[in-house]
């Protein structure tokens, strides 16, 4: 055990830790997840899986508390897998390590997984207690949530029996969700003709680093920089003028993660390196100028590279720079409805090349279904310009705000007793599950909360410790006082 076990509660950080070292990125997440069921299990708790994975764990209620209605906490089982450049990690293998950093949890060099570790967390710390008292409960941790909410999408019908389902997926503590963005992913991809490295040519690499990333959703209205888009912007103004000629173009790593680092592997006239170097360089403090409030670590650099086989055809280039410069990228609008909550964005996230292709991966956000058709269209006008493909997947509902809900009406009452003061509720820019669960369970009363996670999906992750605290006094409060079923 780490020293994060001996935090309070107590519980709740020492399935933290378990969970910390037990490898689980998306996709990756089978061996805690047999570790839950073997947990379950052992406490004499029903378990079962459904056919995509997610895991089901059932508990009697408390003696007494039988007639109340049926509670169901849910958590997402997998995390983000995100590392500095410098950290030597592969998630697949190696546990989290966690430290206390003053009033905050954080990891070595990586995510941390508090989200949504740290609902999972309290979820089993409530499945192992015998002084919580609950009605009829229910833990769903599904799968694959990060990385394309593939459990959220395999629930079926039947699997639950609860009338309330608690989403611990939020990352404010004071707030409460009770709505969330929809969203599709965005491929645009450019059939690539190559051509062989001209005569004279040297071979560089362009590097855009030590941005600071993070959600997405959460994290999109910061002003944050998206390497991505800063190293197109360079590539669209000046290689032309240098002569210079791609050979790859690589950034990000998620589609949900603001992008943190790109790379392009190029040519140009060797006479023309020391141009480039003082072009590169002129760039940075621009950056510095537009962004140092905000990216205190930017860094911008050139090195040599080995000379490739062949480089982007001049037409293709000039499409490809075309396309990524156009695209649009952040908040597209703010809501109208809710002062301070993000409507409508985008984020160039992961950028890959080919042999014979480049793909340009984003995701769009929206709390509203018009919102994400317009930006589609965007999308779409932009590769039609571009004589390139652009396909749409994954796309998932937003959960839209129901401002009668039984357990809200509970939830703030119930932290109003606790705090003297009324919890914020809130529509959140990012994608909870909660919209998928809708659909097979669409009369299911639903909240989301959880304790404060700054910086999710970047390796800054951390979770402030006393709002744990809280967060698992506000659940065991809302559980004793679930209303009875009528």
């Amino acid at each position: 055990m780490s020293e994060i076990s001996q935090l309070s509660p107590q519980p709740v950080w020492q399935f933290f830790d378990q969970i910390c070292s037990i490898p689980h990125p998306s996709k990756h997440e089978e061996p805690l997840a047999l570790h839950i069921i073997k947990f379950a299990e052992s406490e004499g708790l029903e378990v079962r899986r459904d056919d995509v994975g997610n895991v089901f764990i059932k508990k009697p209620a408390t003696p007494g508390m039988e007639d109340r209605k049926g509670v169901v906490l849910q958590a997402h089982i997998d995390m983000v897998p995100q590392k500095n450049e410098d950290t030597d990690h592969d998630f697949t293998k190696d546990p989290i390590q966690p430290f206390i950093d003053g009033e905050w949890v954080t990891a070595k060099g990586t995510t941390l997984g508090a989200d949504n570790g740290m609902g999972m967390a309290a979820c089993l710390a409530v499945l192992a207690a015998k002084d919580v008292e609950h009605g009829p409960l229910e833990v769903l941790l599904t799968i694959d949530e990060e990385a394309g909410m593939t459990g959220a999408f395999g629930l079926q019908e039947g699997w639950l029996e609860g009338d309330i389902l608690l989403n611990t997926d939020s990352e404010q503590e004071g707030e409460v969700y009770m709505g969330c963005a929809g969203g599709v992913d965005s491929a645009i991809t450019l059939e690539l003709e190559r051509e062989a490295v001209p005569a004279g040519h040297a071979a560089v690499k362009l590097v855009v680093k030590g941005l600071k990333g993070g959600h997405s959703g959460c994290d999109i209205h910061t002003g944050r920089g998206n390497a991505n888009k800063l190293l197109g912007r360079f590539l669209f103004a000046h290689a032309q003028e240098l002569g210079l000629r791609l050979a790859t173009f690589t950034g990000g790593s998620l589609r949900n993660a603001i992008p943190r680092e790109a790379f392009a592997i190029a040519t140009l006239p060797a006479a023309n390196v020391d141009k480039l170097n003082e072009l590169f360089s002129y760039y940075h403090s621009i950056l510095v100028a537009e962004l140092g409030k905000v990216e205190t670590d930017i860094n911008l650099f050139i090195e040599p590279a080995e000379l490739p086989v062949d480089v982007f055809a001049a037409a293709t280039q000039t499409r490809f720079n075309a396309v990524l410069n156009a695209c649009p990228n952040g908040v597209i609008r703010m809501s109208d409805d809710i002062e301070g909550v993000v409507e409508t964005s985008l984020n160039v996230g992961v950028i890959t090349t080919e042999s014979s292709s480049v793909t340009i991966l984003c995701l769009i956000r929206s709390l509203m279904d018009s919102g994400r058709s317009n930006v589609e269209g965007m999308l779409k006008a932009i590769a039609d310009l571009a004589g390139a493909q652009c396909e749409f997947s994954g796309a998932y509902p937003g959960w839209k705000p129901d401002a009668d809900s039984e357990v809200m009406r509970l939830f703030r009452e119930t932290y109003k007793n606790i705090y003297g003061n009324t919890p914020n509720i809130m529509v959140i820019h990012a994608g909870l599950e909660c919209g998928l669960f809708k659909e097979p369970y669409p009369t299911m009363d639903m909240i989301s909360f959880g304790p404060t996670i700054k910086f999710p999906h970047s390796p800054d992750e951390k979770v402030q410790i006393a709002t744990v605290d809280l967060f698992w006094e506000q659940m065991v409060a809302i559980l004793k006082n679930i209303p009875v079923k009528k």
